[in-house]
């Protein structure tokens, strides 16, 4: 069942995306920021967490569960101060970002990206 859930509910997640870049004017871009911030604030009132439990990687793979890391990372780091806050959001997600970084710029150096025109 765990596998079913996580395909599910993380399948769901990219088909609300799919959804989004079909039926409005959104770009992808701003999509994927309105991923993140709906990740942040379903964790700030604490509504994702049982997702989570539930789909696990389902949840946590697409960039709703990157917001989610960070505003975990600064709700656990709020114990330690103001500065936890910051700190603690940038820890918890510091190798997503790395590796996207990373991957970045491989395939920069590998491909001639074009602007649209």
């Amino acid at each position: 069942m765990d596998y079913l859930y996580t395909f599910l509910i993380g399948g769901g997640i990219c088909v609300i995306g799919q959804i989004l870049m079909d039926t409005t004017k959104l770009t992808a871009p701003r999509i994927l920021v309105i991923f993140v911030v709906s990740g942040v604030l379903l964790q700030a009132f604490n509504l994702y967490e049982p997702l989570v439990k539930l789909a696990h990687q389902g949840a946590t793979t697409p960039l709703t569960g990157f917001g989610y890391a960070l505003a975990k990372g600064a709700i656990d780091g709020a114990q330690k101060g103001f500065i936890g806050v910051i700190s603690g959001a940038i820890k918890s997600t510091a190798a997503g970002v790395g590796v996207a970084l990373t991957f970045g710029y491989l395939v920069a150096l590998i491909f001639n990206p074009k602007s649209p025109k």
